[in-house]
């Protein structure tokens, strides 16, 4: 199939391309949808199994009704469903969907999908998923989300028996443990992410993030010097090749991205790691504060006992005295009019009165 512009007018939030190729089988068992919808814009990619035509048929049921039940929700009717239930809903409905449908043809029996879904609306993104098909959401080269597989190797994965390009190269890796149309209570797992301008959601099967290392995947998907069309295409073309030259015997592959415009209303939260370093220069710069306030206090108390010292233990000189004995005038108005403080007049004095 063909790249697929999904959205890139002007005034729409979002821009997005997708594209779906039968790779190295005989049929294409992938399907994709998108819709505007009351609650925001709405893309899926669901990777059918099952064998002969179970598998398509699993996946296209399971797109379909899953756009249609987002879409027909009345968010302004009595029904105050948050998007993260109406979502969740939707993908159940969609089990049910293609159980009904093995029960109303047994040639169908056995197959099954699995399912991604992004609902991207002002407030924030809404991710659910079950199987292996995955959704990434990238920002400035780095992944910041990502759902985890529902799958046997990316259990061992969770316990850290392997590692995640282990189970990417593991026999077992399209061993998925969850599926829409295996049983009727089918677990859905949905997270709520905030975004920002310029974020990309990318939606996939296992046919693109399972025939290369995962930094190298984020690598094509976070590539800015190409319009985001050949970016999607480029992903499905390297995908191909690596899989023609593995043998040739791939697995369809198909992938969506969703560029966003805007910043979510849902802020995104500060990373722990982040948010303990800024604690602990918090904690640091206040104790320095602390410190240089502590240091300069003790500084002047030190400078003010000096002085004083000083002022305490200095002789004064008898020219000092003079200087500082109180003036004349001060001396006579304290009624001490006989008394004179000039030293020679005073020697004078003295000598007249012992001759009289």
């Amino acid at each position: 199939m063909d790249l697929i512009k999904i959205h890139d007018s002007e005034k729409a939030p979002i821009i997005g391309y997708a594209e779906s190729r039968i790779g190295g089988r005989t049929e294409n068992q992938d399907s994709f949808s998108f819709s505007d919808t009351p609650l925001g814009f709405l893309v899926t990619v669901c990777d059918g199994m099952g064998g002969g035509p179970g598998g398509k048929t699993a996946s296209s049921i399971a797109v379909t009704e899953i756009v249609k039940r987002v879409r027909d929700f009345a968010p302004d009717g009595e029904d105050k469903k948050s998007p993260a239930d109406v979502v969740k809903e939707a993908v159940e409905h969609a089990n049910q969907a293609v159980i009904d449908a093995c029960d109303e043809h047994p040639e169908l029996k056995g197959m099954g999908s699995t399912a991604t879904v992004l609902l991207v609306s002002e407030q924030a993104a809404v991710i659910a998923h079950v199987g292996d098909s995955r959704v990434y959401q990238l920002r400035g080269g780095q992944k910041v989300f990502r759902t985890f597989d529902h799958s046997v190797v990316f259990d061992m994965v969770r316990q850290k028996i392997i590692t995640e390009e282990q189970a990417r190269l593991s026999a077992q890796s399209n061993v998925i443990t969850r599926a829409l149309g295996v049983k009727a209570d089918v677990e859905v797992e949905v997270n709520v992410v905030p975004y920002e301008a310029g974020d990309r959601f990318m939606l996939c099967t296992d046919g693109v993030h399972g025939v290369m290392p995962e930094k190298n995947l984020v690598k094509l998907a976070s590539e800015r010097h190409h319009a985001l069309g050949p970016v999607v295409d480029n992903i499905a073309t390297t995908a191909d090749e690596i899989g023609r030259r593995d043998g040739g015997e791939h697995d369809n592959l198909t992938l969506a991205i969703i560029q966003v415009k805007n910043n979510s209303i849902l802020k995104t939260k500060m990373p722990k790691r982040v948010k303990k370093i800024l604690m602990l220069l918090s904690v640091v710069c206040a104790l320095s504060i602390t410190l240089n306030v502590v240091q300069l206090v003790i500084s002047e108390r030190g400078t003010d006992k000096r002085e004083h010292a000083t002022s305490q233990s200095s002789p004064v000189s008898p020219s000092e005295q003079l200087k500082t004995s109180p003036p004349k005038d001060t001396l006579r108005s304290a009624g001490l009019k006989g008394i004179t403080t000039d030293p020679v007049k005073a020697e004078e004095k003295n000598q007249q009165t012992e001759l009289k």
